[in-house]
């Protein structure tokens, strides 16, 4: 039977983890209010660190934020698109769709922009939203063209000269992505169900 992933409480996990490790870079940063540069360099997604072989910020720099506001920001949507995640989707759904997400914007910044050193989890943030906008809709049978207007409204929405967007847009693409195929998969099982029980 299907369980979703409310009872593992994963969006509470993360964002446990996000505060935890935002006053770990602070102390390091002797500054509670912003990230010391130095220590994002460290922690977050420095690309041309991270093309030396320091593969392993692609996974930390979800998990540093630039600022107290920055953070804050991140943490909000997180609830928001997180809790609702957890009705939709069983516990390796979840992390799949959030770290792949993550991840993906991550190696787009990487790919695009080599000299650039970003930080956050708005990339694994805007994945949770696409997998559960267009989950909602291809799961009830109706088009996901709505799904796909609303989250580039969203994508362009959040834009700024500050902001990662390949990060969002990296994310965004792949929760999609996910979220589409949990969707038909899903569907299929039912149907499969479904004709068993009538047979």
């Amino acid at each position: 039977m299907y369980r979703g992933s409310k009872d593992f409480m994963p969006t509470y996990a993360i964002t446990a983890l996000n505060i935890v490790v935002y006053v770990y870079t602070s102390l390091l940063s002797q500054n509670f209010i912003e990230t010391a540069d130095e220590v994002v360099k460290l922690y977050g997604q420095s690309n041309s660190f991270v093309l030396n072989g320091g593969y392993w910020q692609l996974f930390t720099a979800m998990f540093v934020h630039a600022n107290i506001m920055h953070l804050l920001g991140n943490m909000l949507f997180l609830l928001i698109f997180g809790l609702r995640a957890e009705q939709l989707f069983d516990i390796k759904e979840y992390l799949a769709v959030y770290f792949l997400s993550g991840l993906a914007g991550n190696l787009l910044t990487l790919l695009f922009g080599p000299s650039m050193v970003s930080a956050g989890a708005s990339g694994a943030i805007f994945g949770l939203f696409g997998a559960c906008t267009i989950y909602i809709r291809r799961a009830v049978g109706q088009s996901i063209i709505g799904a796909l207007i609303y989250s580039f409204f969203l994508l362009v929405m959040s834009t700024g000269p500050t902001v990662n967007n390949l990060a969002h847009l990296g994310g965004l693409l792949v929760g999609l992505l996910i979220g589409y195929i949990l969707a038909r998969r899903r569907k299929i099982e039912m149907v499969y169900r479904y004709s068993h029980y009538v047979g």
